[in-house]
């Protein structure tokens, strides 16, 4: 009876402990930074493959984006027009691995009525952000959604020449919303030939979400490519110290867009580079 006493003794004691290591918060956490990772990165997988990537990864947080099969047992993809019972199933799945959506996109409904269903479906999910690019007729009904929610609906740049692709465009559409803003994507800046140090000041206060990159222009066709963060051109050092100026609180995805078989390893040295620049920069 005594050994068995120590047995389960032992076992609630390392319990305690993975609760414990699993409680710990990262740099980043303190400051209100969710750092996560876009499903995207994973799209040659399941939306279920992809959280666990995700975790593995050290992430706790994900931004799920449209049109992944869902998997895991269960039907459909990860749209926004999804039925209730699968939401809750998909709810489910991300709590049992520790995880937490905060984000949703890139992602552009074509009437009211799907922006009206695109907003539902982000409330019942607790989705912070929706990452989009609308056009210019859709703004006055997004801002007053954005509103009447309290979701952010942040702005996403595709590169040159996108909608979006220059800070001055997302100002633009604002419309003095403070539930309207920017999902900045610092690659894709780069892409556009912009700096993404002087882009984040001009968006100062706006920005309500990123993704995040480092990218290297060092193709045969002279492309840029996603590569661990900190070896690129997106001055991540620079980026980092900027966003902590600006006291930025909200989601950070990871969407890394290159060796997409097997670019779990990257990303985990990405995560693991910008926590020790985090840990470093003033």
């Amino acid at each position: 009876m005594k050994q068995i006493t120590q047995y389960l003794l032992c076992g609630l004691l390392l319990s305690l402990g993975a609760l414990s290591v699993q409680a710990q918060k990262t740099p980043e956490d303190k400051a209100g930074w969710k750092l996560g990772s876009q499903a995207y990165s994973f799209r040659l997988f399941t939306f279920a493959d992809a959280i666990r990537k995700i975790d593995s990864c050290g992430l706790k947080y994900v931004e799920a984006f449209p049109g992944q099969t869902i998997g895991g047992g269960l039907q459909g993809k990860m749209d926004f027009s999804m039925d209730a019972a699968t939401r809750t199933a998909v709810k489910k799945m991300v709590k049992e691995k520790g995880l937490t959506i905060v984000a949703y996109g890139v992602v552009n409904p074509k009437t009211d009525a799907e922006w009206a269903t695109l907003f539902e479906f982000a409330k019942d999910m607790g989705v912070l952000n929706i990452n989009t690019e609308p056009s210019p007729a859709q703004m006055p009904l997004v801002r007053k959604l954005a509103d009447q929610y309290k979701i952010n609906v942040a702005l996403h740049n595709h590169p040159k020449p996108s909608r979006y692709w220059h800070p001055d465009t997302v100002l633009a559409a604002i419309g003095g919303s403070k539930y309207v803003g920017s999902c900045s994507d610092i690659g894709h800046w780069v892409r556009s030939g912009l700096d993404p140090v002087e882009c984040l000041k001009k968006l100062n206060g706006h920005v309500l979400g990123m993704h995040f990159k480092d990218v290297k222009k060092d193709t045969p066709e002279g492309r840029y490519h996603d590569v661990v963060w900190g070896t690129g051109d997106c001055k991540v050092e620079a980026v980092i110290a900027e966003m902590k100026r600006q006291n930025f609180k909200g989601p950070i995805s990871v969407e890394y867009e290159y060796h997409w078989e097997n670019n779990g390893p990257e990303i985990a040295e990405s995560v693991k580079n910008f926590r020790a620049i985090y840990s470093r920069t003033k």
